[in-house]
C-alpha cells in the first residue's frame, strides 16, 4: 500500500470517522511498464473526492466514475487498462507506457469493517508489520470478489486459512503475490501484499532550515520526529501536520527516544556541542543513515572530538548531508537532504536516470 501511505490514511481516517463509504482501488497485477506497481492504492468517495494516483492522471477520471457504480451496488469489479495497444478507450492516448494494469475496485464501509484499510491504519500507527489479502477471483458463491482478510485474521474455512497463512508469511518477507487455493469448483484467487511502513526520520535541531526538510519529508509520507533543547523552536505552527516535536537535551537523547526505531537521522542544530552530543548518542545505535549538516571541515572537527564514537559511526555518517545538486538556499538544501535519504532507503546511488539508462544500454 502506497501513495504516500500517510496521506492515504489521513483521507481514510477522516471519512471513516464520518462513517462514509469509500471505493478502494488496488493495483493487483501489471504487465510491462506501468506508472504504479501492484499494491498501489487509491480511495474515492461518493462525492467524487479522491486520494492517490494509479497513473499519471489519465485513468483516474474513469476510475472515479466506475467507483460510483461500485459504491451504489456494493459489487466489486476487476478493471483492466492496457496501454500496449491503441484500442483501450482510456489508455489509448499515446502515453507510451507500454504496459497493462489490473485494478480491483471495491466498496469499504462499516459493514465490512473498512477492511483492509482499518487493519493497515492500526498496524502502521504502531509501526508493526502486516499483510492483507484481497479476493480477486472466486468460484465459491460464499466468498465474493473483494473479500478482505489480513495477517491477523482468524480464518473459518480451509481456503481462507491458507490465504491468511500466506499473508502472515508475506508480512515477514515483504512484497506481494497472487495465489490460487482450494478445490476445483471452489477455488479462490487472492492478491496478497505486505504493508509498507513509512520511514521514521529523526531531525535533531529545529532551526529555520529544518522547516523545509520536514515539509518535504512530510510530502513524501515519512513519519518525522523533531528534537531540540530550545522550547521556543518547537512551535507546531512552524512544521508540517503530524510532526512529533520533542524537547530534550542532547545529552539525554538516548533516554528520551528509542533511537534504534529510526531509519534515518539528520543532525542540524548549528550548535557544535549539541551536534557532538547527538552524534555520540547515534554512534551507539543501529540507525543506518546519519546525516550531518555543515561543511567538511566542521565534520572533521566533530569527528576529532568524538574519539571512539567516531569509529562507531563508520560509513553510516553522511556529511555533508545531501546530494550534490548545487543547493544554496534552505529549500534547495532540503531537497538535497530528502533526496539522499530517499536514495539510501531505496538502495539507490542517487544518480541521474539518464546515466543509469546509458550504463545499462
Amino acid at each position: 500500500m502506497n501513495t504516500s501511505v500517510t496521506s492515504l490514511l489521513e483521507f481514510f481516517r477522516a471519512r471513516m470517522a464520518a462513517r462514509q463509504a469509500l471505493a478502494l482501488a488496488t493495483v493487483v497485477g501489471t504487465e510491462g511498464s506501468t506508472y504504479r506497481k501492484p499494491g498501489a492504492q487509491m480511495l474515492i468517495g461518493s462525492d467524487r473526492s479522491s486520494c492517490g494516483l494509479l497513473s499519471g492522471g489519465c485513468l483516474e477520471a474513469d476510475l472515479i466514475e466506475r467507483a460510483q457504480r461500485v459504491l451504489a451496488t456494493s459489487a466489486a469489479e476487476i478493471l483492466t487498462y492496457d496501454a500496449r495497444t491503441g484500442d483501450d478507450p482510456v489508455w489509448g492516448l499515446g502515453l507510451g507506457c507500454e504496459g497493462a494494469m489490473q485494478i480491483l475496485l471495491q466498496r469499504i464501509d462499516e459493514a465490512s469493517g473498512y477492511e483492509p484499510l482499518a487493519f493497515a491504519a492500526e498496524r502502521i500507527a504502531r509501526n508493526e508489520r502486516g499483510a492483507y489479502a484481497l479476493v480477486v477471483a472466486s468460484e465459491d458463491p460464499r466468498v465474493a470478489v473483494g473479500t478482505a482478510w489480513h495477517s491477523a485474521s482468524a480464518p473459518t474455512g480451509t481456503a481462507e486459512a491458507m490465504i491468511v497463512e500466506r499473508s502472515r508469511n508475506r508480512a515477514r518477507q515483504g512484497g506481494f503475490e497472487n495465489i490460487t487455493v482450494g478445490p476445483a469448483g471452489a477455488r479462490l484467487t487472492a492478491f496478497i501484499a505486505a504493508l509498507e511502513l513509512p520511514p521514521r526520520i529523526l531531525i535533531l535541531g529545529a532551526g529555520a532550515d529544518a522547516e523545509p526538510v520536514v515539509q518535504i519529508a512530510a510530502l513524501v509520507g515519512w513519519q518525522i520526529t523533531v528534537v531540540d533543547h530550545r522550547s521556543a523552536y518547537l512551535d507546531a505552527r512552524r512544521f508540517a501536520a503530524n510532526t512529533r516535536l520533542l524537547e530534550a537535551q542532547p545529552q539525554t537523547l538516548s533516554a528520551a527516544l528509542e533511537l534504534d526505531d529510526f531509519d534515518a537521522a539528520v543532525v542540524m542544530s548549528h550548535h557544535l556541542v549539541s551536534d557532538a552530543a547527538y552524534l555520540r548518542a547515534l554512534a551507539a545505535t543501529q540507525v543506518p543513515y546519519i546525516g550531518l549538516l555543515g561543511p567538511a571541515a566542521r565534520r572533521r572537527r566533530l569527528l576529532g572530538e568524538l574519539g571512539d564514537s567516531a569509529r562507531q559511526l563508520g560509513n553510516r555518517l553522511y556529511g555533508p548531508v545531501g546530494l550534490d545538486i548545487g543547493a544554496r538556499t534552505p529549500e534547495a538544501i532540503a531537497v538535497a537532504i530528502v533526496a539522499e535519504i530517499q536514495a539510501f532507503l531505496a538502495g539507490r546511488a542517487g544518480e541521474s536516470f539518464r546515466l543509469a539508462v546509458q550504463q545499462n544500454a
